[in-house]
């Protein structure tokens, strides 16, 4: 499935309409994505009134450090799994002034895949100050960018249906 840069932003303007509505504020936490969901976030005008950071850990050192991902959970899970997904969303509220964040990591190929998760295995965590983390699983079909796209629109638009 293709999902283009407009359909992106135009639900990131939805998303900081809704946090908007609970004066909270976003922060991201990607690995996969490399950034593109908070891209996507700070392409909508006004974006600064919602949005307060993302972070892009792309290599397990990074989750450690930047986000307090603990090197027993990227030992014992991996870095695509929901339990990093979860520490990663936490992280990414402990070390920031937001209230809501969500965090994206995965496989997006062409390697790097295996048998327990092939390429287009996606991991997500979302979190909210004051409530749980919620966290899903999904395979995206399609090249890089394409499972990279599809992540995104998925992490937005779920941060979404949990502001509403």
């Amino acid at each position: 499935m293709d999902v283009t840069q407009a359909e992106l932003e135009a639900l990131a303007a939805e998303l900081g309409a809704a946090l908007l509505q609970h004066g909270w504020m976003l922060a991201t936490a990607e690995s996969c994505t490399g950034g593109w969901a908070a891209q996507a976030a700070t392409a909508v005008a006004g974006s600064s009134s919602w949005f307060e950071r993302g972070f892009v850990t792309y290599s397990n050192e990074a989750k450690a450090e930047m986000l307090g991902v603990s090197t027993e959970t990227l030992e014992v899970f991996g870095a695509v799994s929901e339990e990093t997904a979860t520490e990663m969303a936490q992280g990414a509220l402990t070390h920031s002034r937001a209230q809501a964040a969500f965090a994206i990591t995965g496989v997006a190929g062409p390697s790097g895949g295996t048998h327990e998760k092939p390429v287009g295995s996606v991991c997500f965590a979302w979190a909210r100050v004051g409530a749980g983390v919620v966290t899903a699983r999904h395979w995206f079909p399609g090249g890089r960018q394409q499972i990279r796209a599809q992540s995104v629109e998925l992490a937005l638009r779920n941060m979404l249906a949990l502001m509403t």
